[in-house]
């Protein structure tokens, strides 16, 4: 996977040198500079890392108190890194980055628990202690990205409700809402289905425009109909059967490859 860092300093020569740091570990990167958080706000990129200057502007964070809410008088370009990681707090999770901050100071560092920051490198920054920061916030992240594709996230009303993939049999396609055909009852609400085929591609297969097939519950199929797990069976479109084989082989043999993976040494047969 891609790791998408984002570094907001306002010293350029600060912002080369974390990027050269990020360059040099294990990782695929993109990497974005920021000079003030009004371009870093602005720019609604989303960004998984965030390494962020507490002192961002020449403010400190001592200016900013100790509540969550930018003073009045403070326009978002004044805004230091500890008033930045409070707004992006308040945004939703799935856009919240990891935050590790890069200070001159040691002296921040019981408000950075309070807007939950994974790190706090001082300045200058040692390289041994920037690429074990890095290697322990690049777990997280994939962490992070594993239990996102293991999962569902849909809203209902202004709630939000995470489903695990496992749970769901198909989903049905009915005008402007999807109905999740699940194991324990169906779970309606407004969606596309064509977005939500590209989120969980690999696990799910368009049968028909109007179905969505988990392939884990597929038991048999004909040119006319899916056979799942559940007793239902669904109609195939003539447009849709040649890629939901090819797609369904794939499933089936990337299964085979993680299930041998996962044999312990010396449990496969012997030639």
């Amino acid at each position: 996977m891609t790791i998408r860092v984002a570094i907001c300093d306002d010293e350029p020569n600060i912002r080369s040198l974390l990027a050269s740091l990020v360059r040099r570990q294990d990782e695929t990167c993109e990497i974005t500079e920021y000079g003030d958080s009004q371009t870093y706000l602005s720019d609604r990129q989303a960004h998984d890392l965030l390494f962020l200057d507490i002192e961002l502007g020449g403010g400190t964070a001592q200016d900013s108190g100790s509540g969550g809410e930018t003073g009045s008088g403070a326009g978002a370009g004044s805004m230091n890194g500890m008033e930045l990681a409070r707004r992006l707090r308040q945004m939703p999770l799935s856009s919240q980055p990891l935050i590790i901050f890069v200070t001159g100071y040691d002296s921040y560092v019981y408000q950075a628990f309070d807007v939950e920051a994974f790190q706090y490198l001082v300045k200058p920054v040692n390289q041994a202690r920037f690429a074990e920061t890095f290697r322990r916030a690049a777990e997280r992240i994939a962490a992070a990205e594993k239990q996102r594709r293991s999962t569902l996230v849909i809203q209902t009303g202004s709630t939000s409700r995470t489903v695990p993939l496992q749970d769901i049999y198909y989903v049905e396609s009915q005008g402007h809402k999807l109905l999740l055909h699940l194991k324990e009852g169906n779970l309606e609400y407004y969606g596309k289905i064509s977005q939500l085929e590209q989120e969980l591609q690999g696990q799910f297969s368009r049968i028909h425009k109007g179905y969505l097939v988990n392939l884990s519950y597929v038991e048999e199929y004909s040119r006319n109909q899916v056979a799942l797990a559940n007793g239902e069976k669904l109609i195939v479109s003539k447009r849709k059967y040649d890629d939901f084989v090819k797609t369904h082989l794939r499933f089936l043999q990337s299964q085979t490859t993680l299930a041998s993976k996962s044999l312990p040494a010396g449990d496969s047969e012997s030639a």
